[in-house]
């Protein structure tokens, strides 16, 4: 039995259907659940950090410091699961000071972690993602920090500090 051309390309897009339909629904609903337990809605960039529990979208943050540097003639950073830890434990540590840490400490110990040439974004008060990439761009320390031609790696977290002067604590840390 022959099947008609007509009717394999039917079945084919059917199939192909069936596949990315499922896949495409996760997609939603996984980023439904975050937009539900920030209380977010739109774009991650303009999603609130001060807010208890909010989590910064890591991988929208390395696709905005990628276009900025690719734009600038540089290769984009890839996400690296250390970093990213430290970072995390970087702004706890902040939130809990309720200030900003001095850059020098956090670099020391991405070094002895084994990060060549390791470089740090440390600020608060930016309630957005967009905020604190437009601040860290209008800032000569910070915009080298993003723009560092030897950096091939990154992570990037905030922390929520609700009775602290600033609120919303960031770490953007980079290295080779």
């Amino acid at each position: 039995m022959t099947i008609p051309p007509a009717a394999l390309k039917r079945l084919a897009l059917k199939g192909v259907t069936l596949l990315v339909l499922p896949l495409a629904l996760a997609a939603c609903s996984a980023t439904e659940a975050t937009r539900v337990s920030t209380g977010a809605a739109g774009p991650s960039l303009y999603w609130p950090m001060a807010a208890t529990g909010a989590q910064i979208d890591a991988g929208a943050a390395r696709d905005m410091i990628a276009t900025y540097r690719r734009n600038k003639g540089l290769p984009p950073l890839a996400l690296d699961p250390g970093l990213q830890r430290l970072a995390e434990t970087e702004t706890a540590a902040m939130a809990a000071a309720g200030r900003p840490s001095q850059a020098d400490i956090v670099k020391t110990v991405a070094a002895r972690m084994g990060y060549p040439e390791p470089a740090a974004n440390l600020s608060a008060g930016y309630h957005t993602l967009a905020e604190a990439f437009s601040g860290w761009r209008e800032s000569p320390s910070h915009n080298a920090v993003m723009l560092d031609p030897t950096a091939t790696r990154m992570g990037i977290a905030t922390a929520y500090a609700p009775g602290s002067k600033y609120k919303v604590y960031w770490a953007l840390l980079v290295a080779k």
